[in-house]
């Protein structure tokens, strides 16, 4: 517990879970239960920032039960009463009620307003934010229309599921190795947020770890789970940004 009495507020991002080799796996998921037990320990809340798995579908018959691990210790957490959240994002946009029964974290489909340490934090996944993702965003409103979930969602998950991941798969080769200039248009998108009364803005896609003071307000990218893994805290000292293997 924070010296004040009020407890910490954690963020993180883009684990794609599912998405590598067997070893790098088992490395994400040895990072991520030390990281969920200190959530635990010292949050009162967490914001899941979006791709948590690689990919996430929900069938009308639900999703089935994979990384019963990752799912239990989620549970435990929101069990020890830290109010989780996880903020869809463009690989796991889906998930919802069956998620939200197997681990108790609450899903949203849209950007977050929250007000935490007397800060007014706007929290975003960020996917199409790029001035040159134009087709991207064309591309997400058609993942997203509800008439073509319910077709996708008619085609066998043995069918479906490998050829969502080989999609997803290109999606994420694409943000590892795009040209870096893009960066730019997500931190004129958090001036622009914190010129209009923002204190904070929180955004995670990009996979680069980035914490940044802006005017009066704070721009934070949380990286992700795959090679940086790195979160983003927030305190009675205000925001900062950590990597597994840091002590306060």
């Amino acid at each position: 517990m924070q010296n004040g009495g009020e407890k910490a507020v954690f963020f993180f991002a883009d684990a794609h879970l599912d998405a590598h080799s067997k070893e790098k796996e088992e490395e994400k998921r040895r990072k991520l239960f030390p990281f969920l037990k200190m959530v635990k320990d010292e949050g009162s809340h967490l914001y899941i920032v979006g791709d948590l798995f690689d990919f996430w579908f929900e069938y009308r018959g639900g999703y089935p039960r994979r990384d019963p691990e990752v799912l239990d210790a989620l549970q435990e957490v929101t069990d020890s009463g830290v109010e989780t959240t996880l903020l869809g994002g463009n690989h796991d946009w889906w998930a919802g009620e069956s998620f939200t029964n197997l681990t108790g974290v609450k899903v949203a489909k849209t950007d977050l307003v929250v007000h935490h340490f007397g800060k007014k934090i706007f929290i975003t996944h960020g996917d199409g934010l790029a001035k040159k993702d134009w087709g991207y965003r064309l591309l997400r409103r058609i993942f997203r229309n509800p008439v073509n979930i319910f077709l996708y969602g008619l085609i066998p998950p043995v069918i479906g599921i490998p050829l969502a991941k080989a999609v997803s798969g290109k999606s994420r080769e694409y943000t590892d190795n795009r040209d870096l200039s893009y960066l730019k248009d997500y931190e004129e998108f958090a001036e622009k947020m914190i010129e209009s009364g923002y204190d904070a803005v929180v955004i995670a896609h990009t996979h680069r770890p980035i914490l940044k003071e802006i005017g009066k307000g704070v721009y934070l990218n949380c990286g992700n789970w795959m090679y940086s893994f790195s979160y983003g805290k927030l305190d009675e000292n205000g925001f900062s940004l950590k990597f597994i293997g840091d002590r306060d």
